[in-house]
This record gives C-alpha cells, structure tokens and sequence, in this order.
C-alpha cells in the first residue's frame, strides 16, 4: 500500500496533476548502522551523508574499532550520533553478569579513550533482550535502542532489493536498521534517502527522532520507533 501511495504521488507530480509540493511535510526517520566501523564503506557512507545534509546514529563494536581507531572521531566530528553495539558482538543475553558489564563497560572506555565522549544508547548484537540485560543497561545508564524496519541488507547483496524492502517498509517516525558493512547496504540507504527526500522525509539520528517531544530516553528501556516503548 505504501509503495503504491509513492507511486500514486509520483506520477500525479509527473503529470502536473497535483499542486502540492513534495518537501512541504516534514517527516523524519533514523537511519541506524550496526557493525562497523568498516573501513571504506563507512567512509563511503560519511560521504554520503554529508552530501545529503542527513544525520544517522552508528552502533559500533569495540573489536572493529580497534581496526578503525580514528574513525569514530570522525563520525561524531561530522554531527553523527554513536551508540554501543558491544566489544565481540557475541550475544549479550548468554552472558553473565559480570561478563555483561565488562563487555559494556569496555566498550564505553575504549570510545572514550578515541573520541573524549561516553554514549548513552545500547543496541545489543540481534536485539536481543532479557531481564538482565535491561537492568545492567539501566544501571549503565543507557537507553536501550531497536528499530521498526529491517530491510534484511545483512542478508543479502542485491542492493535493489534492499531498497525495494525500506522502501515498502519505511513510514514517518521509524527506525531503520542497517549495516556499514558492504557496498549494496551503503549504495540502497543512500538512494533511498534520496527518493524519500522528495517526499519531505529528513533523516535525523535516533536521539532526535525520540527527543521531538522533548521526553528524555530512560535508561534500561527499549525503544523501537518514536512513540514506540517498552
């Protein structure tokens, strides 16, 4: 229905059937990449971004950040938003408590060390959650971050059909899930932040997405698209 709502759009707009201007209604969504950093697609998709005038919120691994120590700098310095994504990207919900806090807390100091800054959102590897997991993220003092849209780009390298999934999917207030990690995911976000352009979508990071109404994120809990929480 959403894809036949565009296409509706698109040729009244093309056949001069419709006076109302595409980037007239303001609708935002977040963009979030897990994974990286990943060297050159990560660069790719800085670029991207600025060229666009588009902010997004990176989830980042401690291990890939040992292979791209400035990168998280550079994330941040161009007005990106960036949030834990744990050290080994191993599952949170098999670990211990102590192994939990050590993989969190390692995670934050080495960001820390490379960039000056601590973060306050957690996106553990899958989603996946459990009672444990909240109440260390709570008492960590980070907000528990999920998305509304998974194009499954991590599954597949057709980056048509990648678009064709966000593009179907993809609604005012939503929380997009994405990967930095190969050139098809890179190429689809960034043409399909072009085409949603035009119909008045900015692309904001996830603490503006969720912060439009000024109610500050809670610790400990989740959230999976604006007025979406747990």
């Amino acid at each position: 229905m959403k894809r036949l709502l565009r296409l509706l759009v698109s040729l009244c707009i093309i056949g001069g059937l419709s006076t109302v201007s595409t980037g007239a209604v303001d609708k935002k969504v977040a963009f979030t990449f897990d994974d990286g950093p990943s060297g050159r697609f990560t660069r790719q998709l800085l670029e991207g971004l600025q060229e666009r005038e588009a902010k997004a919120t990176f989830f980042l691994c401690g291990y890939r950040m040992e292979l791209y120590p400035e990168l998280p700098a550079e994330i941040l310095e161009a007005g990106h938003e960036v949030g834990l994504h744990g050290y080994s990207h191993n599952s949170m919900i098999q670990m211990s408590r102590e192994t939990l806090e050590t993989e969190l807390d390692k995670t934050q100091e080495f960001l820390y060390e490379l960039t000056g800054k601590r973060v306050k959102l957690l996106r553990p590897p899958g989603g996946e959650d459990s009672e444990l997991l909240r109440q260390v993220a709570q008492e960590k003092g980070l907000s528990l971050i999920h998305w509304s849209v998974d194009p499954r780009d991590w599954a597949t390298h057709d980056c048509q059909q990648v678009k064709n999934n966000l593009l179907t999917e993809i609604e005012d207030g939503d929380i997009i899930l994405m990967h930095d990690m190969s050139q098809s995911s890179v190429d689809a976000a960034l043409e399909v932040m072009d085409e949603l352009g035009k119909e008045g979508y900015r692309f904001v990071t996830v603490s503006e997405l969720l912060f439009e109404k000024g109610e500050a994120m809670e610790p400990g809990r989740w959230y999976r698209k604006r007025d979406a929480v747990e």
